[in-house]
């Protein structure tokens, strides 16, 4: 469950969802056993952009040992790392979830999802249907080449940031700190809040 509900100035009827609700909708959560926190960013540039990524929530959520706890909002972003107006524009998204698998297998799920949506890795930088890239996991900090965390370029991304801070203001990336420190210092030009579109988060 997500404490993501704001109270509108034409709707006072709204609030907040306390904290403690929230914590005990997550006590009782007992399909998952000493479950870890992870944040996992999804971005898609080519075909059905918004159906792609809830495609990859919803794949996401059904993985025996992960629940999906929060979807951000969808932003729109400039390509990374290529020639302006060669590609078309990324959607972007994060999620947070939790999850009993180990790191390694989070990551071979991530793969499997990128690759059920036709993901090909021909080039660096290129345009691909699905990127679904870890975050963080827990408080794991680690170089291993086969999966970095946090993410190496986390940091400086905000397509990354941005999502993740609507959703977690407070949330730290281990090693790097405060999220919203972090946004601070990033440029966010090329990436913008879509705000007409919306991700549903899983029931």
């Amino acid at each position: 469950m997500t404490a993501s509900f704001t109270a509108g100035p034409s709707d006072p009827t709204v609030q907040p969802v306390p904290a403690s609700v929230v914590q005990q909708v997550d006590a009782a959560d007992t399909t998952l056993h000493n479950p870890k926190r992870a944040v996992i960013s999804l971005g898609s540039n080519l075909g059905n952009r918004l159906e792609t990524l809830q495609g990859a929530i919803d794949a996401l959520e059904d993985t025996p040992g992960v629940r999906i706890k929060a979807v951000s909002p969808v932003y729109e972003t400039e390509p990374w790392g290529v020639e302006p107006g060669s590609q078309p524009s990324y959607f972007n998204a994060v999620v947070v979830l939790k999850t009993t698998l180990p790191p390694s297998s989070l990551l071979e799920r991530a793969h499997a999802v990128e690759e059920a949506f036709n993901r090909v890795r021909d080039e660096r930088w290129g345009p691909r249907t699905l990127d679904v890239d870890i975050v963080a996991y827990a408080e794991v900090v680690s170089d291993d080449p086969v999966l970095t965390l946090p993410h190496p370029r986390a940091h400086e991304r905000a397509f990354v940031l941005a999502p993740w801070h609507d959703v977690e203001p407070e949330a730290q990336l281990p090693g790097r700190g405060a999220v919203a420190a972090l946004l601070d210092t990033v440029a966010r030009d090329g990436v913008a809040p879509r705000k007409d579109l919306e991700l549903r988060l899983p029931e």
